[in-house]
């Protein structure tokens, strides 16, 4: 086989690809790859806080920007994301929660999470909330209870807000 046809072949593909990297503007290449398309910016978790009601508990986490995905499921144990210690809140069942893609934190770095790290909750069903994890695009909470938790989720809009609502007996009084 005459090895010039490949040679050819290959010379005028690089000399394509030479035309066609030329045509772009130089000031393409000073451009962030943000201001070329709009992309929405990281959902910000900035707070978590809870409520008892009568007949349930609302756990409610506060996002900046978009609401991001959601997951919640039940866990054996709460463990910090990255250090993998068991996190310090009483309970026999517990849920994770998920927000991702999230963040706790700026670009900079500096955390923009102004809720509770570590609490322990005297609900009649919630029994402690915890920030386990703020980690490549991840953030995770932790939430304790006694007994298995029955429980719906929603968002709700302007504020951005993530909604866990887990069903107890009546309280007195209601």
């Amino acid at each position: 086989m005459n090895p010039r046809p490949r040679l050819a072949a290959v010379a005028a593909g690089l000399l394509l690809t030479a035309g066609v990297s030329a045509t772009i503007p130089a000031s393409a290449a000073t451009q962030s790859p943000a201001s070329w398309q709009s992309v929405p910016k990281t959902a910000l978790v900035v707070n978590a806080r809870w409520g008892g009601h009568c007949t349930f508990d609302r756990l409610v986490i506060d996002v900046r920007r978009t609401m991001p995905p959601v997951t919640v499921k039940p866990v054996k144990e709460l463990r910090y994301d990255g250090s993998g210690k068991k996190v310090p809140l009483a309970g026999k069942h517990f849920l994770e929660i998920k927000l991702s893609p999230a963040a706790a934190h700026n670009d900079a770095g500096k955390s923009v999470y102004k809720g509770p790290r570590l609490q322990k909750i005297w609900l009649p069903a919630l029994k402690g909330v915890a920030l386990t994890g703020d980690f490549e695009g991840v953030v995770t909470f932790g939430a304790a209870f006694h007994s298995k938790p029955v429980y719906k989720t929603f968002t709700l809009h302007s504020p951005e807000r993530f909604v866990l609502d887990v069903k107890h007996p009546p309280a007195r009084g209601c």
